[in-house]
Parts: C-alpha cells; structure tokens; sequence
C-alpha cells in the first residue's frame, strides 16, 4: 500500500504541516506489562515532526472496543533514515487497548504533526532531562534534537519500580548519558533527583532543562532553573477533543511573564511550554 497524506494546512507557527497521515504499522510489541511501543511507516509530512510534537491517532474499532475520539499521543522516535515514526504508550482504556490491537501492516490514521514543541537555546552545552512513566515518550526525541546542536545530554528516567523503566538503549544510542531512579530503591524522592542534578551541575553546569510526566518533576525543575538561572522546557498531557485548537477542551492555566494569569490550549500553544508558565497540569 502506498504511503499517503491528506489535507494538508500550516500548523500554528507557520512552519511545519499538519496531515492525515495513512501510516502502515511495522511493529506493536509490548515493552513490559504495561507499556508497548508501536512503530509505523510514515510518509512524508508525518516525518516532518520534532521533538515535543504529537500526533492524534484514530483508534481501530474491535469486538469489544470502539473509541469514538482520537488518542493524542506523543512522538517517541523519529527514524527520517527508515522513514518510521515510534509510539510508546501505556495500555489504560478503550483507546489503547484498541491501539494493542493493530498488528504489521494494519492501517493507522494518525493526524499531525501537532503543536509546538521544545526549542533548545542557541549555545546551549549541557541539556539534563528528568522524565517519569511515560513522559520518557516526550523527552526522547530530544535527546537526538540536543545531540544534533553539539549539547551534552543528561537523562534522569523514574519510575515506580525497576521494571517500568524504560528507554536507556534508546536514549543512550542517542548519546545521552542515563541515570535511572525508581520508587522501590528509594532513590527517585524529589530531593534525592535535586541533590543528583547539583552534583552534576556543579561537574559539568547545565543550561537548558526538560520535563514531561510529573507535577513534581516539574516543581523541582523550575526550582533549579531559577537558582542556576537558566532556561527551562515541560511537555504537558492532557485530555483533548479535536487536537487541533478548536474546541478547547484542553485548556491549562498559565502566567506570562509579569505574572498575569491566561489559558492556553495544550494542544495548539502547547504542548511545551517554559518551566515559569504552567503551574500544574
């Protein structure tokens, strides 16, 4: 079947497309009891994404399933050499158990890519990245973007227990150097990740942040980019309609820089967003 995309438009900033992307799966493995990564053959405009950026996929009806809205879905692998896109998602309801269900070759329909997503300063030298569960989808591709502008990446992934830690080979092959915590070693406490990162700091300093997947991973990274005075980035989730800006459905509270409360859609002003706007999510 040939790769196809429809209905072509310009995203929010203008410079990058948004399609209906007919994508061929190639993969729909499990990566452990929870998680699976699903790989597809993309055509062009799908491959047009980057990192922070997602995709709303339309989810295959079964026996026992039948979604009726679209599942956003971050981008976790960008392979534009093999012309493949990388989805990892938790199994949790109607939506991605249907997603489960696709096998080689089945068609996905995957609108995007959508909203906007990290930017990495210019000069920047030393990029550390903090993700937990399945926030370590969004963080990935970044760590490709980082190696890509000459940075040094620093990964620290958390989880609830050894098993649910993903993504070291994937990370790694980016050139990331990976510290895994988790909660039944007792080492993933916000302070445990705090005095961590100053250690690392302090070795080699570190001057852009990332986030994606915990309230308090995201406290306690606008806490160290506002004490090293240093930019930072948080990918936000949330629960969407359309996907595409319309029906705001997926509204987030957010301060501008003199404080000013506004909201901000998730999947159009989003869903990166700098450290000192979101406030939770």
């Amino acid at each position: 079947m040939t790769l196809t995309a429809t209905a072509k438009v310009e995203g929010p900033s203008g410079c990058f497309p948004r399609a209906e992307n007919r994508c061929l799966v190639a993969s729909n493995e499990p990566m452990n009891s929870e998680y699976r990564l699903m790989v597809v053959n993309a055509p062009e405009t799908g491959l047009s994404a980057y990192a922070g950026q997602f995709f709303h996929l339309l989810c295959p009806a079964t026996a026992t399933e039948q979604p009726f809205l679209r599942r956003p879905m971050s981008i976790y692998r960008i392979d534009r050499e093999n012309g493949q896109l990388g989805f990892l998602y938790k199994v949790t309801g109607k939506g991605t158990c249907a997603l489960a269900s696709l096998a080689p070759g089945d068609e996905l329909n995957a609108t995007g890519p959508l909203g906007v997503g990290f930017s990495i300063p210019e000069g920047t030298r030393h990029v550390a990245m903090i993700a937990r569960g399945v926030g370590l989808a969004t963080l990935a591709p970044l760590a490709r973007m980082a190696t890509v502008n000459g940075a040094k990446i620093t990964a620290i992934l958390s989880a609830r227990a050894p098993e649910f830690l993903m993504s070291r080979d994937e990370l790694e092959a980016a050139g990331a150097a990976v510290i895994e915590v988790n909660d039944v070693a007792g080492n993933s406490s916000p302070q445990d990740v705090t005095n961590r990162l100053r250690d690392i700091h302090e070795k080699t300093p570190i001057d852009f942040m990332a986030t994606c997947g915990s309230n308090r991973l995201l406290s306690l990274t606008r806490e160290l980019c506002s004490e090293w005075n240093i930019p930072g980035q948080v990918a936000v989730e949330a629960f969407m309609g359309c996907g595409l800006g319309m029906c705001f459905a997926c509204v987030v509270p957010v301060r501008d820089a003199e404080g000013k409360e506004e909201m901000k859609r998730v999947c159009y002003d989003g869903p990166v967003f700098g450290v000192n706007e979101v406030t939770t999510w």
